[in-house]
């Protein structure tokens, strides 16, 4: 009918609210090396491509049309060839893929 000694003795609460967190803080950890770690880098070496665009380079922009580059402008608009005589204005950010590399002038 009592409790016995025993069962009325209060535990260490900082060992108990200590072992509670180590979960969430290793769910943290793998989400960042699983997902957030590899978005950031990725978007560096976008950033990195189309930073290195130039006038030549074959492109993919992200509506599915591939084209050449034939100005680069400072502002962040590129002029891209779509067909003979056909440019289009494009922003960089919308460049996915450089399919082709154009070497630099000697």
């Amino acid at each position: 009918m009592f409790a016995t000694p025993a069962f009325a003795q209060a535990a260490d609460g900082t060992a108990a609210a200590f072992t509670s967190f180590v979960p969430l803080i290793l769910i943290f950890a793998i989400m960042y090396f699983l997902l957030i770690r590899p978005q950031q880098k990725k978007l560096k070496e976008h950033k990195a491509m189309v930073e290195a665009l130039r006038r030549g380079d074959q492109v993919l922009t992200q509506g599915g049309i591939i084209g050449k580059v034939t100005k680069v402008n400072d502002d962040g608009v590129l002029e891209v060839e779509i067909a003979d005589g056909v440019k289009v204005r494009v922003l960089r950010a919308t460049i996915s893929q450089v399919m082709s590399k154009t070497e630099p002038a000697a």
